[in-house]
């Protein structure tokens, strides 16, 4: 018999009544898989566990965090084995050291290594339905080690990778993805297809169905995955590669983000290796810099340089800048009301004209871009926080994605 894997969110095992459904999902997968089952904690469960170490210290130990945080999915793994077994089913729940899950790389940002697969084949062969801890693994030094929030995602990618799976069924609670987040565009459409790159750079540029890192790991591995909606029967959206998808539109979807500061460093002395000397300590601080802009003066001697950062990095980014004691320049500007937008596609790769359309469509609605970026597959521009619905509705628009 075949496996599958299916992935719960923590909104899908939200409540006992939740619970008890998804339980019926998985009931009725067991009569034609051996089923294998990743879990995230019970949607709220984590957060709290969060705050609960904010309010111990400031400072709480990673490894700590690791310990308190992996406590959410022992207890919604409990439930709904104990669900299962009451529907008549065989099931338990398996906890990352008890596999073991191998991890490698820090607290809080652990990868995946291995998968040791004998017991829990063996468990399948013997008609049981395991209930897998997801978002957890265990280093060499047995502590146990988490892989970022949203990491069940990679987890159950990995089990599919390891026990060559023939299915991976990501749950959650909406039916899909969709051309642009349904709550700021009610004429959002659901995808039928995405490939890895698109919905990678979807996922990357404010998507939050999925984990960036979760859709890596899918495209190195080859694993094709369905996002459907455990709360209605419905079909979702099938991840792949470029070539299983006939498509003819140009534009997949639309992103757009929140959280995103802009940072200007006005009068910068410019030399060589002034851009590693200011990106080097927010890189060793973890500060992830995003779109980079870099004007250079008339007269040569000095430059000004603008990048982004994740807005909960500001007065840490502050902060360094500073401290720096390797870069001089006149005048430090920060601005929060900023947000991103981009348009995502492996049509544009072969379509001349993409890059005017949308910045004509943005001119037309008199949308200022302040910073622009583009990759193969992507163009993404910064434009002021107040006016994202207006661009993700004329862009939509404008690349036919109603």
């Amino acid at each position: 018999m075949k496996i599958i894997v299916l992935k719960f969110g923590g909104t899908s095992v939200g409540s006992i009544k939740r619970i008890k459904k998804v339980a019926g999902i998985i009931k009725s997968y067991a009569k034609k898989y051996n089923v294998i089952v990743l879990s995230s904690a019970m949607s709220g469960t984590t957060n709290n566990l969060i705050n609960m170490s904010k309010n111990i210290s400031e400072s709480f130990s990673d490894r700590e965090y690791d310990t308190l945080v992996s406590a959410g999915e022992q207890i919604s793994c409990s439930l709904l084995a104990g669900q299962l077994i009451e529907k008549g089913m065989k099931s338990r729940s398996w906890m990352a050291w008890q596999i073991p899950i191998v991890t490698e790389g820090q607290h809080k940002y652990s990868r995946i290594k291995v998968i040791n697969k004998v017991k829990i084949l063996k468990y399948l062969k013997s008609g049981g339905i395991p209930i897998i801890a997801g978002f957890q693994g265990i280093d060499k030094k047995l502590n146990i080690t988490t892989i970022g929030r949203g990491g069940t995602d990679s987890s159950a990618i990995m089990f599919a990778k390891f026990f060559k799976a023939d299915r991976c069924i990501i749950y959650t609670d909406v039916e899909g993805i969709y051309t642009t987040d349904p709550n700021k565009l009610k004429t959002a459409k659901k995808i039928k297809n995405i490939s890895y790159e698109e919905m990678l750079e979807m996922a990357s540029l404010g998507s939050k169905v999925m984990q960036p890192h979760s859709i890596q790991d899918a495209r190195l591995n080859r694993i094709n995955i369905e996002v459907k909606s455990s709360f209605v029967n419905k079909p979702g959206t099938f991840i792949t590669k470029r070539k299983n998808i006939i498509n003819n539109k140009i534009i997949t979807g639309i992103s757009s983000t929140d959280n995103d500061a802009k940072v200007t460093l006005i009068g910068v002395k410019d030399r060589p290796g002034i851009a590693a000397s200011i990106f080097k300590p927010l890189s060793k601080n973890s500060i992830n810099v995003d779109m980079v802009v870099q004007n250079i003066s008339s007269n040569g001697k000095e430059t000004d340089l603008t990048f982004t950062i994740k807005s909960y990095d500001l007065i840490k980014t502050k902060k360094i800048l500073n401290n720096n004691k390797n870069i001089t320049f006149k005048k430090l500007i920060f601005d929060k009301n900023v947000s991103k937008v981009s348009i995502i596609g492996v049509g544009m790769v072969t379509t001349p004209g993409v890059t005017f359309r949308m910045f004509q469509a943005l001119a037309e609605k008199k949308i200022n871009i302040q910073v622009i970026s583009t990759s193969e597959i992507k163009i993404s521009v910064l434009i002021n926080r107040s006016n994202i619905t207006k661009a993700i509705k004329c862009l939509h628009k404008e690349f036919n994605l109603e």
